[in-house]
């Protein structure tokens, strides 16, 4: 059973885990909705699913045709992120009348957590960094020619509320559960929408937080996508030195996008005093990766311009 880190929160009696997931989930739209596997060992091999078998209408005795879905085996192996956090002990017993100085370093590595798999969750490229897991752009492939690959243009276009239309509509089986982009085009997309004479749809998390909506699907932030992207060709061939932008359209859960994890999810573990110096160590990691279970339950629109 799939479990978001917010839901796993809920099975564990270490507050201090707790408050640290409530910090990385806080401002992360990504890990609210996320869910993960718990699996057991290094990695994960599955079957992503590529085309549905076909239906025909038949004669009373006529022979049947068999026909079967297909299928691409992939395979996603844990990766450990994680971190330590150190606390001076003299500072810690000087300091802590003002402000739980413990706590406020291990907060801080708790948010740092959550930018670091923010941003491998876009860029993430096991072939680049052998440590990390595989993004969004390396699952979907934005630099090849696909139908779960968008183009605003051959070498990118201002956005227009049409193409996102058609990067919803790349996502089959419903609607998707996120929209994800970068601060420049959530802030054309709410231009577009003043232009028509609208507004955008918005709301409050459980958080307090405002969340906006398009066509009924949340928008989620992520202040690591780059708006320096180089199209060309109508795919994707770099990361910096264009002007460029992508918006990802994702479902998630166990058939669409999901996340992987070692039993227990993410751990907190205070691991006392140093040898070498007067502090105290606290160690934040997790075994984690990313699968994408079905390659029509995500999408990229590449090529955006402001």
């Amino acid at each position: 059973m799939a479990l978001t880190l917010a839901e796993a929160s809920k099975l564990s009696n270490d507050m201090l885990k707790q408050g640290v997931i409530e910090t990385i989930i806080k401002e992360s739209p990504v890990l609210q909705r996320l869910p993960f596997i718990e699996i057991a060992g290094n990695g994960l091999t599955y079957n992503q699913e590529k085309t549905l078998p076909s239906i025909d209408f038949y004669d009373v005795g006529e022979d049947w045709a068999e026909s079967t879905p297909t299928f691409e085996q992939k395979t996603a192996h844990l990766k450990i992120m994680g971190g330590d956090a150190d606390v001076d002990n003299f500072l810690k017993s000087t300091r802590s009348n003002i402000q739980d100085l413990e706590a406020a370093v291990v907060e801080l590595k708790a948010k740092a957590v959550k930018d670091k798999f923010e941003e491998t969750f876009i860029y993430g490229d096991a072939t680049v960094n052998a440590k990390a897991f595989d993004g969004l752009r390396k699952l979907i492939d934005t630099g090849t020619v696909g139908p779960q690959v968008i183009a605003m243009g051959d070498a990118g276009a201002t956005l227009t509320l049409a193409k996102l239309d058609e990067l919803i509509d790349a996502i089959k089986g419903g609607k998707p559960d996120l929209l994800i982009m970068s601060r420049r085009s959530r802030r054309k997309l709410n231009a577009l929408v003043r232009a028509t004479g609208g507004m955008m749809e918005t709301d409050r998390d459980r958080w307090g937080n405002f969340i906006q909506f398009w066509d009924g699907i949340p928008i989620g932030v992520n202040d690591w996508i780059l708006d320096t992207h180089v199209v060309a060709g109508g795919v994707e061939t770099a990361t910096t030195g264009g002007d460029c932008s992508t918006i990802y359209a994702v479902q998630m859960g166990e058939w669409g996008l999901c996340g992987l994890t070692s039993p227990g999810h993410l751990t907190v573990e205070p691991l006392g005093s140093m040898e070498s110096k007067d502090a105290t160590r606290t160690r934040v990691k997790w075994y984690v990766s990313l699968a994408l279970f079905s390659s029509v339950k995500a999408a990229a629109l590449i090529g955006v311009k402001d």
